[in-house]
């Protein structure tokens, strides 16, 4: 009976997990996709201005293609750290030594706070 049991919880494990890696897919394609739209409202402010004042835009300094393609190359890393992740984790549960660990969680904060302190740098830079 205790197999049966075992087995349960192993596959909620494993579920648990997959859960978990598309999770990490879902964050990805959104960084993605809001790093693609910041990048094509860049272009359309920009093309919006010709029209509008029949001349060439002032040059600008082109913040936000930079921060949109940071944005997509952030979420193409964060779906390799998902997959990565989950491999690891799947070996883990397979070989019946789970070993949690924070070094991750640690970085991607740290990362994610130093991002929103340069974004803020920027816009209240722009008021």
């Amino acid at each position: 009976m205790t197999t049966d049991n075992q087995q349960k919880i192993n596959a909620s494990d494993h579920l648990a997990n997959e859960r978990t890696f598309l999770a990490w897919i879902r964050t990805s394609i959104a960084l993605m996709g809001f790093g693609f739209v910041v990048v094509k409202f860049s272009l359309f402010l920009k093309q919006l201005t010709i029209v509008v004042n029949d001349k060439m835009p002032a040059p600008s300094r082109g913040f936000s293609v930079i921060i949109g393609i940071s944005m997509v190359a952030i979420g193409a890393i964060t779906a390799l750290i998902g997959y990565l992740r989950y491999q690891r984790i799947e070996q883990q549960l397979l070989n019946g030594k789970f070993n949690p660990t924070s070094r991750l969680l640690f970085l991607l904060t740290t990362l994610l706070i130093a991002a929103s302190i340069v974004l803020l740098y920027y816009l209240l830079s722009n008021l």
